[in-house]
């Protein structure tokens, strides 16, 4: 087994590291965020525009009469 000592004095005994992997992202967490939040916003829009086109009113406001 080999054993580093480091410069204050300690010693590693595990010294040896895994070899480093590279891992391709072609598309990363934002983007999958900010495409899922555009979809939203759009079904968003979309139910609106059919609620008020069948009841007069946007959402659930004109079934409660206010």
């Amino acid at each position: 087994m080999t054993v580093i000592t480091e410069d204050r004095g300690r010693q590693n005994m595990f010294a040896k590291e895994p070899p480093m992997q590279v891992m391709d992202v072609s598309v990363t967490h934002n983007e999958k965020a900010e495409l899922l939040n555009g979809r939203l916003a759009m079904l968003g829009i979309l139910s609106a525009v059919i609620s008020y086109a069948f009841s007069g009113s946007i959402f659930f406001f004109g079934a409660f009469g206010i």
